[in-house]
């Protein structure tokens, strides 16, 4: 079979811009309508009103704001939290941890990627021990043993992969050691607090395959390794070690802070960034269609300039094809008196396939976030 060629032919039609995001005439909104997730075929139009100044809406693409922490999901064992979204590919759910675990847990469907978004504890695992705390992404590959001791309330965000392993994106012309050098990943060790949890008291692994639990008691603690060499194990991975892609004159796409990469989602992560500079670019996400994934933000903390009314904790849903971009009020402040510093730390997962609604978050919905992209005037 030969090889597929994509039609790439740019043409230019009526009042259109020598560059995206870039000069645009007085009065008009740039839309982006492309493809691949910010990788394929694109078009940048110009409109003359917002693509989002609708007054009402219908039907099942309509964007939500779920309150998460609102959510009361404590639990053990993890999986025993639902899933909030899922798909076939993943499964995102919001997990609180209150007291150490008493067994082991481990996931024969898929890696889980645990963002630490309030707490801190110790992670005990087939390789070792590992501290974290907030803000902290802890990747566990699939089949690993763990448990997690914690002395106040924990929260996390967990993503379950559910087909394949994560993996780091490819930075291309930016090298290996951009956004974060992987030298930075930290790993479990076998030290004393390891050596110190060993034991002949009994301990139970609960063993996750195809979404049923089962249960495998020892007379003994499972986690007795003395050493090990290799390539498979967990990672822990701090936002603060992440060093965003920045340009001073052009805004740059979500896909430029992409963190790990799944079969059929991606994770990114949203930090702190200095606001770009030239007079004539945008300063704040321009409006988008993007209609090959659906988008999820969870909003970890700071001031979430692109976005009225949410607060940390919350989490937004853009289902595939929906037009989103700015609110009105931040667009209209980045174009009179812009911000020096995006100042947030946000996880966005792009999913290719259409993520189910758990229908136990409509209880902690902001049913007003639809609303929020009208224009003052309305």
């Amino acid at each position: 079979m030969p090889k597929h060629q994509k039609i790439n032919i740019p043409i230019k039609e009526g009042c259109f811009t020598r560059q995206a995001h870039c000069d645009l005439p007085d009065n008009t909104y740039e839309r982006e309508l492309g493809r691949e997730g910010f990788y394929g075929p694109v078009t940048h139009m110009l409109h003359q009103k917002p693509p989002t100044g609708w007054t009402t809406w219908e039907g099942p693409l309509k964007p939500h704001a779920f309150r998460l922490s609102a959510l009361k999901s404590e639990a053990f064992i993890p999986w025993n939290t639902p899933a909030v979204l899922h798909n076939a590919d993943v499964n995102i759910r919001f997990w609180q941890l209150n007291a150490s675990m008493p067994a082991l847990v481990r996931n024969s469907d898929g890696d889980d990627l645990i963002f630490v978004h309030e707490g801190e504890g110790s992670l005990f695992c087939d390789y070792g021990h590992l501290h974290f705390h907030t803000g902290d992404y802890l990747l566990i590959p699939r089949g690993t043993a763990w448990r997690m001791e914690v002395h106040n309330l924990c929260c996390f965000l967990l993503i379950e992969n559910n087909d394949g392993m994560y993996h780091l994106p490819d930075k291309g012309l930016l090298g290996p050691q951009a956004i974060f050098d992987p030298a930075v990943l930290d790993y479990p060790r076998i030290d004393d607090n390891f050596k110190a949890q060993q034991s002949n008291q009994p301990w139970s692994i609960h063993i996750k395959r195809q979404q049923v639990m089962s249960k495998v008691t020892y007379p003994y603690n499972p986690l007795d390794a003395i050493g090990w060499h290799g390539t498979n194990t967990v990672f822990r991975l701090n936002w603060k070690d992440i060093r965003p892609l920045n340009s001073h004159r052009y805004h740059i796409p979500p896909s430029a802070h992409t963190t790990f990469v799944a079969q059929k989602f991606v994770v990114c992560t949203f930090c702190p960034r200095p606001v770009e500079t030239e007079q004539n670019v945008l300063k704040v996400p321009f409006f988008h269609n993007n209609d090959d994934f659906d988008e999820v933000i969870f909003y970890h903390q700071g001031n979430f300039f692109s976005r009225d009314h949410i607060e940390k904790g919350m989490i937004t849903f853009h289902p595939c094809g929906f037009t989103h971009g700015p609110h009105p009020k931040a667009l209209q402040k980045s174009m009179s008196t812009p911000e020096k510093m995006a100042n947030e730390v946000a996880v966005m997962i792009d999913t290719r396939r259409h993520l189910n609604i758990n229908p136990l978050l409509f209880s902690v919905e902001d049913t007003e976030y639809v609303n929020s992209w009208k224009s003052p005037q309305q």
